[in-house]
């Protein structure tokens, strides 16, 4: 199979190149030439797979320049029981919200208690084996701007890995206490971690200008080094995400939640439209899905893009209780564009081109209508939000985190709008004790603690839930970084934690 640029069709490269390299070097996002069909046969076998086993058989559709031993050495290396708890990483819990009966894909149960482990875990494994086909010996400069949850999932997950090299920048007063903790007790000798007076879309920004500035990729390839991704621009960190939407429809065939072949409702709280991207692309492989649900925070460009058909991030900007949502630049629409205008290299790269120059487009009445055909978009404001966290537990005794709130909260608006009671699956993306601060507001128990960890042992004796042992073992540890830069400062940043001198 090949992979495209979104923004310049001609550029054709296998799956190994796509992952080591991250970004097409026009700036474009890669993208499979093609979708890969799963036929009911495959589906219906995939009800008494494994994880594990579905997962091999859906990435093995796309990376068809690897092995069938490659394939699988990735995937056991990353999805096990050791590292996600049990066999299956990503279970759904059921629960009933307002009287709608929800199926909450619980996708936080990794290393680093966030839906970026699902990816995360394994991409270390698709780089290291595609620099080994396509790097020339060079090492990987992974190059990371975070909102929160990919930041620590990324550190965890290339933590010295050999010929690897990880930096990441996160938005300084843009993240939870517990996330930039995480972050900046980060172990390992090849990692860096820099936070950056702004917001997630001037780091991001950044990085996407650092990636493709020639000078810098001159500088790096003097020093025998190569940049890559563990962002969702990155292929290999993508890929991965579909299979658990795959695997969430067999978990509900088996439950009983859903009759094989009925389709299903997919909710999923996002910001970068990465995580529902993945859904769709698995849609376009056959799954049985009737709606896509994008749910929003506060900053919901989303929401009025796909309600209007205009993208628009010249807007306030909010710093929110889910703070992995706060994003105005959604990277990973440009892939759905690309895929709704019919693969049309110079019509996607017309609306980047405007999203740089003007901060907004307008799409084509055709994307459109494919668009409000398949997506409803809504949003939940900071006071839904811990109303919802508040709602669900006092109804369910059922503990969500801030950002899982948002996608119920949204979810619920869609079927008291619509009536619509399709089964849905909502993508629960981490645990609650990340935000320990706001889930304690939104259940109202009075003046939280002040230390971080003195509110998690707050939460836990109020709701009983078990804390995780990878959030718990963080008390006590001492930060080994705490830099901070402007913006305009980030190469130097990179070259700096690199050892390069200019």
């Amino acid at each position: 199979m090949k992979y495209n640029s979104t923004q310049d069709k001609s550029k054709s490269v296998l799956s190994a190149r796509a992952i080591a390299q991250g970004i097409s070097q026009d700036g474009g996002l890669f993208v499979p030439e093609s979708f890969p069909r799963i036929t009911e046969k495959e589906l219906k076998g995939m009800l008494s797979m494994s994880y594990r086993d579905r997962a091999k058989l859906i990435i093995s559709k796309y990376l068809t320049d690897f092995t069938e031993q490659e394939i699988a050495e990735c995937v056991d290396s990353a999805y096990t029981a050791e590292k996600f708890g049990s066999d299956n990483p990503a279970p759904i819990a059921s629960v009933e919200f307002n009287g709608s009966p929800l199926n909450l894909l619980e996708l936080w149960h990794g290393p680093t208690c966030a839906f970026k482990d699902m990816a995360l875990q394994i991409l270390p494994h698709f780089l290291t084996k595609s620099l080994q086909k396509v790097g020339g010996g060079k090492d990987a400069v992974i190059l990371v701007a975070t909102s929160g949850d990919t930041g620590k999932a990324a550190l965890e997950g290339f933590k010295d890995v050999a010929h690897t090299k990880i930096i990441v920048f996160y938005p300084v007063n843009g993240v939870s206490a517990m996330q930039k903790h995480q972050m900046n007790t980060q172990e390992g000798e090849n990692v860096y971690v820099c936070a950056i007076r702004g917001n997630f879309d001037d780091a991001q920004t950044a990085v996407k200008k650092i990636f493709t500035d020639t000078e810098t990729q001159a500088i790096l390839a003097e020093n025998n080094m190569m940049f890559s991704s563990a962002n969702s621009i990155n292929w290999g960190r993508l890929l991965p995400q579909i299979v658990y939407y795959v695997s969430a429809y067999c978990d509900m065939v088996n439950l009983g939640k859903v009759a094989f072949g009925e389709k299903i409702n997919i909710t999923v709280p996002t910001g970068n439209f990465g995580n529902i991207l993945a859904a769709y692309y698995a849609y376009e492989m056959g799954l049985p899905v009737k709606r896509f649900i994008c749910a929003s925070n506060s900053n919901n460009v989303l929401t009025d893009f796909i309600r209007t058909g205009v993208y628009n991030k010249n807007r306030d900007f909010y710093t929110t209780v889910s703070p992995s949502m706060d994003i105005l630049v959604s990277s990973n629409l440009e892939r759905l564009l690309y895929c709704l205008s019919g693969n049309n290299d110079a019509e996607t790269k017309g609306y980047m081109d405007l999203l740089k120059t003007e901060g907004k487009y307008t799409v084509t009445t055709k994307i459109m209508d494919k668009l409000q055909s398949m997506f409803w978009g809504g949003y939940a404001d900071e006071d839904a939000t811990k109303r919802t966290i508040h709602d669900l537990y006092e109804q369910q005794g059922y503990l969500c985190d801030t950002h899982t709130a948002v996608a119920v909260s949204v979810c619920d608006a869609y079927i008291r709008e619509t009536g619509d009671m399709t089964p849905v699956v909502i993508a629960s993306t981490a645990s609650p004790y990340k935000f320990s601060k706001a889930v304690l507001g939104a259940l109202d128990q009075g003046k939280a603690p002040d230390s971080e960890f003195d509110m998690v042992e707050k939460l836990r004796e109020i709701t009983g839930a078990p804390v995780p042992a990878p959030l718990a073992s963080l008390r006590g540890k001492k930060a080994r970084f705490g830099d901070v830069t402007d913006k305009e400062g980030m190469q130097g940043v990179v070259l700096g934690a690199l050892g390069i001198k200019r």
